[in-house]
């Protein structure tokens, strides 16, 4: 189980690092040009951008605390943030009318619940 938390957690970890730093270093234009990114219409530049730094904040949260050995407790924390982004990310498109995108943000919100469940219960970082 502690290697599938892992896995799992790697796993968000490079998908929202990639997807934080794209929202951060691209502009709003190119994001929107994207078939996947027409969501960005609806929000100004900062707030795709402060959407982005929650993405990378997240990412090394999952990742770097159990690591490094220090406060391991903001594991699963970064992984409930994770849950309440694409809950976010869901209405967004749901609004949209943009179904596909919503399985895709299913899967990453149960996903990153595995992980918050995980470490919260019973492979918890204990120390």
């Amino acid at each position: 189980m502690d290697f599938a938390l892992w896995i799992v957690a790697g796993l968000l970890a490079l998908a929202f690092g990639a997807g934080g730093a794209g929202k951060i270093v691209v502009p709003k234009e190119k994001i929107t040009a994207i078939k996947t990114g027409r969501w960005a219409e609806d929000w100004s530049p900062r707030a795709i951008k402060a959407i982005g730094a929650l993405e990378l904040l997240a990412a090394a949260g999952l990742i770097l605390p159990a690591a490094l050995g220090v406060m391991p407790v903001l594991v699963p924390l970064a992984a409930v943030g994770l849950v309440l982004v694409m809950l976010g990310a869901i209405v967004v498109h749901a609004r949209r009318g943009e179904n596909g995108q919503i399985l895709v943000n299913l899967a990453y919100l149960a996903l990153a619940a595995f992980v918050a469940w995980g470490r919260f219960g019973p492979e918890a970082f204990i120390g």
